[in-house]
């Protein structure tokens, strides 16, 4: 019995919408097993990370356990990589710090507020741009921006945890320039049992990543350095513990959209969405790599803004792709995005029971793995190639970089983008104008134009209204009465470039010759005989003249 037209278009149209039915039906005891073993793990590993991305955030701990579960879950249901992990992320942890500062206090019902309508703004504006089928839009942000950006968002993580690494709670973690004076007057009261956990931390990660990368590093150090101080300092008077944290599932929150917070906070928004899908479509594609899987991007913006629009309604706050847990994910055989499920639902028994106990964890603790964390944000070989191969790549890293420090976070990244696109610009409204030579062109070029009398230019870039202006100065240097263009670098001419030619082609004939075209492309013929600068007959030949 043959299906209807109409019915038969209901699945992919279901799909479109539902990607999970496309890869659900697919699972098999085998796969389930090997996806619940990755979950498991993963849910063991976002532990320690939750908590420290959530007090670099300005939220209660739990805050970043709870972005580990439902903006998880949508990501993994509506997203397009079967590998990726989404949840808290550390760049964005200290964006969302830095945007809702000057707003509220850390960790005031306020704040929390502010959090979650922010992350409510940045879903929703990146959902738009899903259902705009905008993905494209991904590579305005070029790899130096994220570079600059990664490396500042690092040292100001750095710096705002060296306060619980050295004991110096009292130190309130501003802005980056702003810690370092308050450091330096209150180097005499830096606690040593602190500084001995931090580094105690940060050796044991570092030796498990040597000698035992399979095993859980950081939850062996964590539970380590709990166990060194409740034996060294068990009073509590010299190591800060990390605050209470409430056990439970996500409790239900509620964005504030009123017009003031709008106002103030659709700015920041727009920026976090955007680095968020700049973070999560890299990854991705890091993964799909390796896996040979064909992704969509405006498929994966709204799995990341539908995670971030139901995270803000659960207590979640603004999330993206996980590089660390999405490695482990794919390293550990995950075969769909059933493994990042299964690590929301493991994280939520294991955040009942384990919530009371992380009360004790040593804040210096946490700070070492935070510092572990700034380090590997920090980009060495992109750095350097761009530093190497590219001045315009290095520039726009620098202002990225320098802005990220002394700008708010959002601004950097606008900053970083406007940077990149004056740059691009730039490039291609100044296209090379190269002096060549006549006598290694083909034969049938040079019949048709005497080589004493001729001058020849290669052009590398379209004509259009931005590089009309730059060409036609370069070409007024040519005072031969005949010109040739070789034109095979030219893609694309419009009306200022049309009459560019035409410029060019009076100037010719005033010394007695003619401007020539050599190798044009069909497409850039075609417009030119439709203004009647080339005579139809002349299409199919190498060399073209434009008329008057």
């Amino acid at each position: 019995m043959m299906t209807s037209p109409s019915r038969a278009r209901q699945p992919a149209g279901l799909r479109r919408w539902l990607p999970f039915l496309h890869w659900l039906p697919q699972q098999t005891p085998r796969s389930l097993r090997v996806d619940a073993i990755a979950g498991l793990t993963g849910a063991v590993l976002v532990l320690p990370r939750g908590v420290a991305y959530a007090l670099l955030a300005g939220l209660p701990p739990e805050y970043g356990l709870y972005a580990a579960i439902v903006p998880v879950i949508l990501a993994a249901l509506f997203g397009s990589s079967r590998q990726m992990v989404s949840g808290p992320v550390a760049a964005l942890s200290i964006a969302l710090f830095s945007t809702l500062q000057p707003f509220a206090d850390a960790g005031t019902s306020e704040f929390i507020t502010l959090a979650m309508t922010l992350t409510f703004l940045a879903g929703a504006f990146q959902l738009l741009l899903g259902l705009a089928r905008l993905g494209a839009l991904v590579e305005l942000v070029s790899h130096s921006v994220i570079t600059g950006f990664t490396a500042g968002a690092a040292l100001i993580i750095a710096a705002s945890q060296l306060p619980h690494a050295l004991g110096l709670t009292h130190i309130e973690s501003g802005n980056f320039l702003a810690i370092w004076p308050q450091l330096i007057a209150h180097f005499e009261a830096i606690q040593p049992m602190a500084l001995f956990v931090t580094g105690f931390t940060v050796i044991t990660c570092l030796a498990f990543q040597r000698w035992l990368p399979r095993w859980p590093g950081m939850i062996v150090a964590i539970v380590a350095a709990t166990l060194l101080v409740a034996w060294l300092d068990p009073s509590g008077d010299a190591v800060q513990r990390v605050t209470t944290v409430q056990a439970g599932l996500p409790p239900l929150s509620t964005p504030d959209l009123s017009l003031d917070n709008l106002r103030l906070l659709t700015p920041g928004a727009i920026a976090l969405g955007l680095l968020g899908l700049v973070q999560a479509v890299a990854i991705s594609r890091a993964i799909a790599a390796s896996t040979g899987q064909r992704l969509d991007n405006n498929q994966e913006f709204i799995g990341q803004g539908l995670s971030n629009l139901g995270g803000a309604f659960f207590s979640g706050y603004v999330s993206s792709g996980s590089l660390t847990r999405s490695g482990l994910n794919a390293s550990a055989g995950a075969c769909s995005p059933l493994a990042a499920l299964f690590s929301a639902l493991f994280l939520i028994p294991i955040l009942l029971v384990a919530a009371p106990l992380l009360q004790h964890v040593p804040m210096p603790a946490i700070s070492g793995q935070l510092l572990l964390v700034a380090f590997k944000l920090v980009d060495r070989k992109s750095i350097r190639e761009a530093l190497t191969l590219s001045r315009s790549e290095a520039t726009v890293l620098l202002i990225t970089f320098f802005s990220t420090l002394l700008l708010a976070l959002e601004f950097a990244i606008y900053l970083g983008v406007l940077a990149s696109l004056i740059l691009y610009l730039r490039r291609t409204t100044r296209p090379p104008v190269v002096e060549s030579d006549l006598s290694q062109a083909p034969l049938t070029i040079q019949q048709v134009v005497e080589a004493p009398y001729c001058d020849v230019v290669r052009i590398d870039g379209s004509l259009f209204f931005g590089a009309c202006d730059s060409i036609g100065r370069r070409l007024e240097r040519f005072e031969q009465p005949d010109l040739v263009i070789l034109a095979a670098g030219i893609n694309f001419i419009d009306l200022s470039g049309i009459h560019l030619l035409q410029r060019q082609a009076r100037r010719c004939h005033a010394r007695g010759g003619k401007l020539h075209l050599a190798w044009t492309k069909p497409s850039v013929v075609a417009r030119l005989q439709r203004v009647g600068l080339v005579d139809g007959a002349q299409q199919g030949g190498p060399l073209v003249a434009i008329t008057l």
